[in-house]
């Protein structure tokens, strides 16, 4: 899948997904960020400023590798270490989304990663969403939590802290957070009630399996 383009359109496209996690509830406030691979490099939501009041030439356009950004942009947000840390781990991935989702951030505060309560625990690559170990935010040590989380995994809880997903594209990675708070919320509220039945190694093969050929495309035959 190629990049995207270091575009206005591009840069648009991450305020509008910056305005959407606040409208749909989840993420409040500037406490989340979002990147985007291009050519040479990620671009990265500046610190600090409202969604509202961002325009794309704020969005702050950072290097993968460890050369000196360019000069005269805004701080990029403080958790861009892991945002670049999970785009050179995965390569197929072009997107990273944090947030503070409220049931996530539940999940994360009791150290709970989420099981196989629910088939759709496979969306995120694996038979659980892990938890990250807990690291001062925009820190190495959370870098090297989240990377090591994350290296079978598209998504994971941040202990103490929230949620952090990544896509092949801006759009899949958005749908991982939303997915994820979803199961979050369902997760908790199957324990206000009891232990969840989880489903077996085997049943979570089926449905990975299954993973694999999910998605738009022309039938065989």
């Amino acid at each position: 899948m190629s990049l995207s383009p270091d575009s206005f359109e591009t840069r648009e496209a991450i305020i509008a997904a910056c305005l959407e996690l606040n409208r749909s509830g989840v993420n409040q406030g500037t406490s989340g960020n979002i990147s985007v691979q291009v050519d040479g490099g990620f671009l990265i939501t500046p610190s600090g400023v409202p969604y509202a009041q961002m325009t794309p030439e704020l969005i702050v356009r950072l290097p993968l590798d460890d050369s000196p950004p360019e000069p005269g942009q805004m701080k990029p947000s403080t958790e861009w270490p892991f945002h670049r840390a999970i785009l050179n781990a995965k390569p197929e991935m072009h997107a990273v989304v944090h947030a503070h989702p409220v049931y996530c951030s539940v999940l994360a505060m009791s150290h709970r990663p989420i099981p196989a309560c629910h088939y759709m625990v496979a969306a995120f690559g694996g038979t659980d969403v892990p938890l990250a170990d807990y690291a001062l935010f925009g820190s190495q040590a959370l870098s090297d939590n989240i990377t090591r989380a994350m290296a079978d995994r598209t998504g994971c809880l941040m202990a103490n802290h929230g949620a952090v997903v990544c896509g092949e594209t801006l759009d899949k990675a958005m749908w991982r957070m939303r997915e994820l708070e979803t199961l979050a919320q369902a997760y908790v509220a199957s324990l206000s009630i009891g232990t969840p039945r989880l489903l077996s190694d085997a049943e979570m093969a089926e449905v990975l399996a299954g993973f694999a050929e999910y998605g738009p495309g022309r039938a065989r035959g």
